[in-house]
This record gives C-alpha cells, structure tokens and sequence, in this order.
C-alpha cells in the first residue's frame, strides 16, 4: 500500500475513509493515488494507521474517550477537526468539510458493511447533497451514486445496474436495459429497479423527471 497520494490539484476526488467493511487494498490503493486530500472517520483512524497511509484530517466527535492528540503526533501534519453536532453523521459532517473548503467531489470507501443502519444512512444521506458535492462510493462490489435528470454512459453487456429510489421517483425511462422503463415509477419499500443489466455494449441512457434515483453498478 502506498503510504500517501500524490496529485494535489483540489479538482480531483478527495477521500473519505468510514468506518465499514474494509474493501481491498488495491481499491484503496487506486483512488488514494488521485486524491488531493484524505479524510479520515474518528473511528477507523486506528485501522487505516495500520495500512501506512498518511491522512490529511482527522474528523468526528472523539466520543468514547478518543485521544486525537495521539494520532497528531504520529501524523503530522494532521489537520484534527471535531465536530460534535449529535443531528449529523461523521460522514455528512465531512462532506460539510469538503464544501466549505470548495472540494467539488468525493469518493468514499468503508462506508457500507457491518451495520446495516450505518449503510442504510450512509447511502441514503448523499441526496442531501445533490447541487453542493459530487459523491461516489465504492466497496468491493459496488459503485454508487446520485443520478442527474439525464445519465448517459458506455457500458459492456450483462453489466448489473441497479436503480434505487430514495423515497418515490417518476417519469424514468431507460434505453438499453435489458428491462426497460418507460415513464415508470419507482418507490423504496414497493418497487425498485435492482439487478437489472445492459443490454448489449453501448451507451446507457436513463431519464428521470422527478425525485432522487441512485444507480449501483453491481459486481460478484
């Protein structure tokens, strides 16, 4: 594992390291190299110090008699940033970081796995933040992210796309899903587009007129 990134250009993804399932060293690895900055959650500060990587912050609340001055000392220098404020997640108070600082995207890792409530949060939160901060998150298995009104993108065939409504959305249509939608709707908890997959190889479009659609592109 390399023990730091190395572009520093505030227009690539920064990195936000949760407290999830750990995904593969290689994953890690790829989008350390691009990231200008890397944010790391309180609580898995100890698991990624074991991995060598230097961190830029170090963000939460500090609860259960966590000693951030420790990680100061072996990380210099290290930005410590706490953030007490018990309506948000760790992770949303980070992309609150990253907007204040004028960070356009981010990518997120460790932030799914483990406990299902963290997950569901975790996912969930990022339509909050549609207009301020590009988010994607990765693990082993998934990358996801907020659709705009118009998606398009080159995909291979069979590749498994996943479409999930956060609360109800309406008016989707879709070209070259091997299930295809035209003006459906689709309501977490009723119906969702999961498991669906391309077609044939070529771009992939999908449409939506109302209401907040995550896409997943799913891997074994």
């Amino acid at each position: 594992m390399s023990s730091h990134h190395i572009v520093k250009d505030d227009q690539e993804p920064a990195l936000i390291i949760a407290n999830g399932a750990s995904c593969s060293e290689e994953l890690l690895g790829q989008l350390l190299e691009w990231s200008p900055i890397v944010i790391v959650l309180d609580s898995a500060m100890s698991r990624v110090m074991e991995l060598g990587i230097k961190v830029d912050v170090l963000l939460g609340d500090f609860d259960r008699d966590f000693d951030s001055n420790h990680y100061k000392e072996m990380q210099y220098p290290l930005e410590i940033i706490h953030t007490p404020d018990p309506n948000k997640t760790d992770l949303e108070k980070a992309f609150d970081y990253l907007i204040e600082r004028k960070v356009p995207a981010v990518n997120v890792v460790w932030a799914t796995g483990k406990r299902a409530d963290h997950t569901i949060t975790n996912i969930t939160s990022i339509v909050k933040y549609r207009d301020r901060l590009k988010i994607v998150l990765f693990d082993d298995h998934s990358k996801i992210f907020l659709l705009p009104k118009k998606y398009e993108k080159w995909y291979p065939a069979q590749s498994v796309i996943s479409l999930i409504p956060i609360g109800a959305v309406h008016g989707i249509h879709s070209q070259n899903l091997f299930y295809p939608l035209a003006n459906d709707s689709l309501t977490i908890g009723y119906r969702t587009g999961s498991s669906n997959h391309v077609a044939e190889d070529g771009i992939v479009t999908i449409y939506h007129d109302e209401g907040d659609l995550i896409l997943m592109e799913c891997w074994d």
